[in-house]
């Protein structure tokens, strides 16, 4: 991910792989995104698409590749430590809970303040 002598603001994925068992999940997955940039993962079931963004966001540890961030290794990194949020298949983190409410929980978690949370849960 370095240009130069300037590391690029986004994640590099280079030869990223996730094996359970036998089973080979994620192979040799190499991706580029630059800060700000969007990406949509479509495929079929079971084509290791959710454990791809699980390790990104921590919550697995992948069995060979390196991941960057901003330039820096973050693979050992902690979960809580990596400032992502990743949004389940389901519809609803707390089905209890409305759209609105859902929003403002990651927000209130990250101690935003009451009005700036629910301004920027509207906006969302």
């Amino acid at each position: 991910m370095d240009r130069g002598n300037h590391a690029i603001k986004g994640i590099s994925l280079q030869q990223i792989k996730k094996v359970y068992h036998d089973n080979v999940v994620v192979e040799s997955v190499d991706l580029e995104l630059a800060e700000g940039q969007f990406l949509c993962l479509l495929g079929p079931s079971g084509s290791g698409k959710t454990t791809l963004l699980r390790m990104i966001a921590g919550l697995v540890k992948p069995d060979g590749g390196r991941m960057l961030l901003n330039g820096e290794d973050i693979v050992s990194v902690p979960a809580n430590k990596r400032n992502f949020g990743m949004v389940f298949q389901q519809y609803a983190l707390f089905p209890h809970m409305t759209v609105w409410d859902n929003v403002a929980y990651g927000l209130k978690a990250r101690g935003e303040k009451a009005r700036s949370s629910r301004r920027r849960s509207k906006s969302t």
